[in-house]
């Protein structure tokens, strides 16, 4: 892969990358079938919002995306939950899987289709600052209390089923089938805004 296509694989997924959060209930096994470094896919529409406050379920999915449409934007319903879509057939790198006492965090980066064997076979400074500020931010809001916007039938209804597999835990995709290469360290300077692969400077991200 040339330098110019990595550049551009590493702005697509990390500039304007924010927060989103999608709390469900689902049971152990379930939970069980994420593991960190797993690219899953999903096939459906993933619902999140941009509001987090205490958890409402015993999973709180965290999204990490950068390309999310703004619903408000055309609806004034959607404001008001602060209402955020991914489109269907959207790729995610589970970042990390963290748990405090009986509720668990799941971590996930959205990745574009064309960077599945790079972040697969990759892991970079930037994704573990992703991970600590999704750490703090989960003991932070864990026990504040739930968001009224956010409680209604329609809403839990949109963000009841489980990412990435059906309710009976089948995955929708088999990270395994990616050409497993030996992991790759990358450093980002984020003052600089350059990237290091084995520290051998490669280009500028932003």
């Amino acid at each position: 892969m040339k330098n110019a296509r990595l550049k551009a694989i590493y702005n697509e997924t990390f500039s304007g990358l924010k927060l989103f959060y999608r709390d469900t209930t689902l049971s152990d096994d379930l939970i069980s079938n994420y593991r960190t470094g797993q690219i899953i896919q999903e096939k459906g529409f993933t619902d999140m919002t941009s509001m987090g406050g205490g958890l409402s379920g015993n999973l709180r999915y965290l999204i990490a995306s950068a390309h999310p449409k703004d619903l408000s934007k055309f609806n004034p319903d959607s404001a008001k939950i602060g209402h955020f879509l991914l489109d269907t057939i959207a790729y995610f790198k589970v970042l990390d899987v963290y748990k405090i006492q009986n509720k668990t965090q799941v971590l996930l980066l959205n990745i574009p289709d064309n960077a599945l064997l790079l972040l697969k076979n990759s892991t970079s400074n930037l994704e573990e600052e992703i991970i600590e500020k999704a750490r703090k931010k989960f003991s932070d809001k864990i026990d504040l209390d739930l968001i009224p916007e956010l409680q209604t039938e329609s809403w839990k209804q949109r963000t009841k089923p489980p990412i990435g597999m059906n309710d009976a835990g089948e995955l929708f995709f088999d990270d395994s089938k990616i050409k497993t290469e030996p992991l790759k360290r990358i450093e980002i300077d984020i003052v600089k805004k350059t990237i290091e692969v084995n520290k051998k400077p490669w280009w500028k991200i932003w």
